[in-house]
């Protein structure tokens, strides 16, 4: 059986939960022989076997970036002759494998990473082609053999956002992590390297700069954290030039009144290699997940993974891999039902989630028996050798 895996996102170009995801499944799907695994992918040329990139059509360069998105699907389909299935992630591959589906006669699996309706800051990216994502999510969906949920909680949006599809054709494979990949790793050296001071406790977001990640309610919660607590933020990629500005405003804000005391406020932007953020990871007293949607958050699972005890919204699938009181701590959050995801009480969100960091940083052992038992969480609930087998045979059903 031969499968084509149809993603924007792919090693060496990801950015987000999404693309970890479709690598690390590829990768099991691939070691497991039985599936000839074929990767479609957006970008740059890549040199990896049964590996295809496709860049943009030159005659779309300057248009909206939903049309850009669809010419490389176009492209994508014409491509997927000879595939026995397709499988996309995202709604930027959701058109392809549509596409495909309908030109060349096969079944479509996609699996929900997230969802156009509840994500509607990203007007504020794509404009006028938010209605076309969310067009091409929505037809796909509905057309699709199978979809694969990422959590439970995402097979509830799915079907609430989407209920003309039929309930039978959507599953929940919970998303998955390397444990030998995502380890303890005890390099204090690197750490100072990145700014930070490994004897000293140390709360770390990573994170997009995107509205659903919740950046602005973290840094005014982490305003209540003592001076002598660092906080780490590997924040990069915007969605817009106004969430970036927020963002600079809330943390030049945040060091004047930490005053020059404090511990740091360490930003960076860039993409880190994975040593790097192992290593932040692994110093880290507290991990911080104050994200507002979040169909499961893959990243949870990777500090989780490193031994980090994890704070974090009690939204999503989130509630689904920490567990409250043991892996971490879950701050309660009752959200608008317009799809933004926004707290009701902004501010007393903030305080709860400070609470909750200042609960862990001030009971160092506490947040060290959290994070142990984290990852023995993930190691026995969440491999990907088991999530391929669930989904290998989900194709199986279908072909």
């Amino acid at each position: 059986m031969r499968v084509d895996i149809l993603t924007k996102e792919y090693p060496p170009e990801v950015y987000g939960g999404a693309g970890v995801h479709v690598a690390e499944l590829v990768r099991a799907l691939r070691s497991g022989g039985d599936v000839e695994t074929v990767v479609r992918a957006f970008g740059a040329p890549r040199e990896e076997p049964d590996t295809f990139s496709y860049a943009d059509l030159e005659p779309l360069a300057h248009t909206n970036a939903a049309l850009r998105t669809f010419g490389v699907d176009l492209a994508v389909a014409d491509a997927c002759a000879g595939a026995d299935l397709v499988h996309s992630h995202t709604w930027y591959a959701n058109l392809a494998g549509h596409l495909a589906a309908l030109l060349h006669g096969v079944p479509h699996v996609l699996t929900a990473h997230s969802l156009e309706p509840l994500r509607p800051w990203k007007a504020e990216q794509l404009g006028g082609g938010y209605a076309l994502s969310g067009w091409a999510e929505r037809t796909s969906y509905e057309a699709a053999a199978a979809v694969i949920a990422v959590s439970s909680a995402m097979r509830d949006d799915v079907l609430r956002s989407y209920p003309a599809v039929d309930p039978s054709r959507v599953h929940t494979v919970h998303n998955g992590i390397d444990t030998e990949l995502w380890r303890p790793a005890d390099d204090p050296d690197r750490v100072r390297a990145l700014g930070v001071d490994p004897d000293r406790p140390s709360v770390v977001f990573v994170g997009r700069i995107t509205r659903q990640k919740g950046l602005p309610y973290f840094l005014r919660s982490v305003a209540a954290l003592p001076p002598d607590v660092q906080v780490v933020l590997c924040a990069g990629a915007p969605d817009t030039p106004e969430i970036e500005a927020e963002v600079v405003g809330l943390v030049d804000d945040l060091r004047a009144r930490r005053g020059s005391g404090a511990a740091g406020i360490v930003w960076i932007a860039e993409m880190l290699p994975r040593a790097d953020v192992v290593a932040l990871l692994s110093a880290a007293t507290v991990f911080a997940c104050p994200s507002i949607y979040e169909p499961l958050g893959i990243v949870n699972l990777e500090a989780m993974a490193c031994e980090a005890a994890v704070v974090a919204t009690a939204t999503g699938g989130i509630p689904e891999v920490v567990q409250h009181g043991t892996t971490g701590l879950l701050v309660p959050i009752e959200q608008l039902t317009d799809g933004t995801g926004t707290p009701v009480d902004p501010e007393g969100y903030v305080a709860d989630f400070a609470a909750a960091l200042n609960e862990l940083v001030a009971d160092p052992g506490r947040a060290a028996e959290m994070g142990r038992a984290g990852r023995r969480r993930a190691i026995d609930a969440f491999s990907w050798a088991a999530i391929a087998e669930r989904t290998v045979s989900i194709y199986r059903s279908l072909v």
